[in-house]
């Protein structure tokens, strides 16, 4: 039986706990997560790379999931654009069962392998791109298939798995394995697993946008004005920069038309 799908030995009488004892031990349980995704940092590593070259060399990056997993990486891909100032088709989040999904749950759809190929390829989908499965057990048909098709058209893959040697980590070129072991509520992956496959999609996407010229020390420089935040945010990162006003970084920002890379001279 698959790790994730075991009883898990603290919680078997979690339905007689108080409310605190109750949260303490789901507590408990969270902290497994930040040492299953440390044992996978070589992994997620390679990952990272893998897509920031692609970035570089013009291709995209798509997560592909069902359930947890597929909300997860749509979620991941909606992000990237507000925070690192890139197109919304860079980063792409596909969800088994179609947008309609991250809302209503259709647990059918990760039997569907045919689906997972086709929702591919109606994104013209191509070598030069690169495919991140996700599935905390492993054995999402949908996911499955879409990461063999990928590998057939010679684009790179990586998995994001819950469980060690699953169908989908061996099909993957690289497969991050975070073994977050039983759940609390046995088989609930929505808990440590999803809670590992958000740590690492948030490392993935990150690092990758680090190594492409996305941040400057530890700043977002490719900020956009959509809202009264954002502008501030953007003031306050002229004027850590260049030691100036925030007056001063303002009036920058608005003859450069509020690119900070062109208000601080880049």
């Amino acid at each position: 039986m698959l790790k994730t799908e075991t009883r898990n030995n603290n919680t078997y009488n979690i339905d007689k706990m108080s409310t605190v004892e109750m949260l303490k031990v789901i507590n408990d349980e969270n902290a497994v997560v930040t040492k299953a995704v440390d044992d996978a940092l070589p992994q997620i590593a390679q990952v990272c790379d893998t897509v920031a070259d692609a970035i570089k060399s013009g291709g995209r990056i798509f997560y592909i999931g069902s359930g947890t997993s597929g909300r997860l990486g749509v979620c991941d891909a909606a992000e990237c654009p507000p925070t690192f100032g890139v197109s919304y088709d860079l980063f792409n989040g596909i969800i088994a069962g179609g947008e309609k999904c991250m809302f209503k749950a259709a647990e059918n759809a990760e039997d569907n392998p045919e689906a997972g190929v086709e929702d591919l390829k109606s994104r013209s989908f191509c070598n030069k791109d690169v495919l991140i499965g996700i599935s905390a057990s492993g054995s999402a048909a949908y996911v499955i298939s879409a990461v063999n098709y990928a590998k057939s058209i010679g684009a790179k893959t990586a998995s994001i798995t819950n469980n060690p040697d699953t169908e989908l980590g061996r099909a993957a070129d690289v497969d991050i394995c975070a073994d977050t072991g039983p759940e609390v509520i046995t088989g609930s992956t929505r808990m440590k697993a999803g809670t590992a496959q958000k740590i690492i999609l948030n490392m993935i996407s990150t690092a990758s946008m680090v190594k492409c010229g996305c941040v400057y020390e530890n700043m977002m420089i490719n900020l956009r004005p959509t809202n009264k935040k954002l502008r501030r945010r953007m003031i306050g990162i002229v004027t850590e920069i260049l030691g100036c006003s925030a007056e001063k970084a303002e009036a920058l920002l608005e003859e450069n038309e509020w690119s900070i890379r062109r208000a601080v001279g880049e």
